[in-house]
């Protein structure tokens, strides 16, 4: 079994919250702090296809950096376009993302992520 990664922002409530939820389940599972270390445009990518979700699905749209930058959601750019934006501005990534044995969920409520452990 893949050990559970976490794409994490320690000042997220919901973030801290799916982290408490997997300490108590008692699985190993790592955590990457994405602003640190922001996921390339084909890790995106990757994740986006174990979301099963478009990159606009997991942006954060509300987000201020997302207002600064003049986007929408009704832009037309491609997918490979929303993941380099969200690459370069981490920021934009909804978060926490579990990740577990190429399945991946938003842990928006905290209790999705059992729907992989």
């Amino acid at each position: 079994m893949s050990k559970i990664r976490v794409l994490h922002n320690p000042r997220c409530s919901k973030s801290r919250q799916t982290c408490r939820l997997l300490e108590d389940s008692g699985k190993d599972f790592e955590i990457i702090e994405y602003l640190k270390h922001p996921p390339s445009p084909s890790e995106l990518k990757t994740i986006s296809e174990q979301l099963d979700l478009a990159p606009t699905e997991f942006i954060r749209a509300k987000e201020k950096t997302f207002k600064e930058l003049g986007l929408s959601l009704k832009d037309d750019r491609s997918d490979d376009d929303w993941f380099a934006l969200m690459s370069a501005n981490p920021i934009l990534i909804e978060r926490p993302i579990v990740i577990r044995n190429g399945q991946a969920v938003l842990g928006r409520p905290p209790e999705n992520i059992q729907q992989i452990l």
